[in-house]
């Protein structure tokens, strides 16, 4: 989705294959709600199972919690855009996270195919908003605040992800970045709750 506000300000909304990736081996791993920011389960919920035998050798669970909220900080500090999955069979791209790469070599089949699935179920959710008046929320409140403030909307670029979290509700990642749970845009009132203040802010 993009919305373009002419001619000062753009709204860019996906979603991230690396994000669900990365946050699919987190819940998997059983490691909580952990990263910044610390976003909720997934949904739906993934079979947890006990990662200490399988990371053992290379630092166990601590490695593995720090690792991962490091790969999460470049996820997230990349707007989860341009981030490629890791490449079995050996991920090279986790060769400084032993512990995660051991992790993703044991999980990466099934953690690839519940990211494709969500990948999936959004393209079919994005084609249905296409024909809803939701598309048009972030416009609409852009809008509102131009008519409170008596003038056009700052220069603002905000890149918005959507990922499927458990949670309904948004984290506003300073300055330009939001993510949402998918589910979001559905709730109109919910999605003013945590966008409005985004917006009065940055426009």
């Amino acid at each position: 989705m993009q919305v373009n506000g002419a001619p000062s300000w753009k709204v860019g909304a996906g979603t991230s294959l690396a994000m669900c990736f990365a946050l699919y081996l987190r819940d998997c791993a059983g490691l909580g709600v952990i990263g910044q920011p610390a976003v909720s389960p997934v949904r739906p919920p993934v079979h947890c199972v006990d990662p200490r035998q399988t990371v053992h050798a290379v630092g166990g669970l601590a490695a593995l919690r720090v690792e991962w909220e490091a790969w999460w900080y470049q996820l997230v500090a990349g707007h989860g855009k341009g981030m490629l999955l890791p490449t079995p069979p050996e991920f090279p791209e986790l060769d400084s996270m032993p512990a995660l790469q051991r992790l993703t070599h044991a999980h990466y089949g099934t953690a690839l195919a519940w990211t494709q699935e969500c990948d999936a179920a959004w393209r079919h959710r994005e084609l249905k908003r296409m024909h809803d008046v939701g598309q048009r929320r972030f416009g609409d409140l852009v809008r509102e605040r131009e008519l409170e403030l008596g003038r056009p909307a700052r220069n603002f670029s905000l890149s918005v992800v959507e990922l499927p979290l458990s949670e309904t509700r948004a984290w506003w990642v300073e300055p330009d970045m939001l993510i949402l749970s998918e589910d979001l845009y559905d709730d109109e009132a919910t999605f003013r709750s945590y966008i409005q203040p985004v917006v009065e802010i940055i426009a």
